[in-house]
């Protein structure tokens, strides 16, 4: 079997509400998504999909996607894209870094390696678990009521994770914090999500002032160096997403002890080859995981589950989703959906999810 086209769509996916970034620096309204269809000479056919959280998140650029599709696809023509390490290894060789261009050509060779096998691509990485993850909520920066209304909003679709945009104001943060530990419900799982939106004297204010409450916050600095300057003068819980971009950091973060939980995003590592490897990291050191699609459509939050299925059920802590976020399906009726806050892994080979290529329009490219 051998890569025979690689087609290219993008499609702007619109969000049902604005969304603000922790400390409500940065606004976002409209995602930049681009798809990718490759095709074999043996009629297999495999979906992937890079949609970054704007362009000013963490280093990611919808067109830029495009154009490291672009720079790399005459290495992949012709291979078997059900070696997928093959793959990597020349989409390595041909444009070092830039792993966001990446994740989506990983995602369509899982896509059809789990199809040529009849297995789910969970199955196919040797994990499989079938028990429904709880989807985390993403709660922007707001005042203490807006913060409340969501929360609630979320609980009534069964939602039990959730992560709360923080950072920027200190003394507004600590409150925050205090107020939904008041109405906490003793399953929640809760993230205090910075975005890497304090100093390291403002994370220590924030985490001494709450000490009492034992919260887990997520990202609270810029740097690897950052978070481990403050743990080594505070024991608060600490999950790291943002930071965890390259195997390296990851054998970094579990070696200097700098957190007990991992999120990886999957557009943001490379797909879901190099974010195993993260994974099996953690296992080895005993730390938890949450799965994130960083951003876009039911085929990125199927992605997503397939590797928290690989996960086991008492590490994967939750995973994030976007579809409910955004206002444009583009595969209806497909992939897994959001049933009283939580998504289940079907039995479908590979991805299990296809889109309507109606909805996507022409492709803008394709390599032969």
């Amino acid at each position: 079997m051998k890569i025979k086209s690689i087609s290219i769509f993008q499609v702007d996916l619109p969000l049902e509400f604005p969304y603000w970034l922790s400390a409500g620096r940065l606004k976002f309204e409209v995602l930049d998504a681009t798809f990718v269809k490759i095709e074999t000479d043996k009629g297999y056919v495999g979906w992937g999909e890079g949609t970054p959280w704007g362009h000013t998140y963490v280093p990611a650029h919808g067109p830029g996607i495009r154009a490291g599709i672009e720079t790399m696809a005459p290495f992949i023509l012709g291979i078997d894209p059900r070696k997928v390490l093959q793959v990597e290894r020349a989409m390595d060789l041909a444009l070092p870094g830039h792993l966001y261009a990446k994740s989506p050509i990983d995602m369509a060779c899982w896509d059809i390696a789990g199809q040529s096998a009849g297995l789910p691509i969970a199955d196919l990485m040797g994990g499989g678990s079938r028990t429904p993850r709880p989807i985390a909520s993403s709660v922007g920066a707001k005042t203490i009521s807006e913060t409340r209304e969501v929360l609630e909003r979320y609980r009534k679709r069964g939602y039990v994770a959730h992560s709360i945009k923080i950072g920027g104001n200190v003394n507004q943060d600590i409150d925050r914090i205090r107020d939904v530990e008041s109405f906490r419900n003793p399953d929640d799982i809760i993230l205090y999500d910075v975005n890497r939106g304090w100093s390291r004297q403002q994370a220590l204010r924030v985490m001494s002032a709450t000490e009492d409450l034992n919260v887990m916050f997520e990202q609270p600095c810029e740097t690897l160096d950052d978070i481990k300057a403050i743990r080594e003068k505070h024991s608060a819980p600490v999950s790291i997403d943002e930071s965890l971009v390259t195997l390296q950091d990851a054998a970094k973060i579990a070696r200097e002890g700098l957190a007990e939980v991992f999120g990886i995003k999957l557009n943001r590592v490379g797909g879901l080859t190099k974010a195993a490897r993260m994974r099996d990291i953690a296992l080895a050191h005993g730390i938890d995981i949450f799965v994130m699609a960083t951003g876009g459509t039911v085929l990125a939050d199927t992605e997503a589950l397939h590797l928290s299925a690989t996960i086991p059920d008492h590490v994967c802590q939750a995973v994030w989703a976007c579809q409910d976020m955004i206002t444009i399906d583009i595969a209806s009726g497909q992939g897994p959906r959001a049933m009283d806050g939580y998504l289940h892994l079907s039995e479908q080979s590979g991805l299990g999810v296809c889109p309507d290529e109606g909805l996507l329009g022409s492709p803008i490219a394709v390599y032969k």
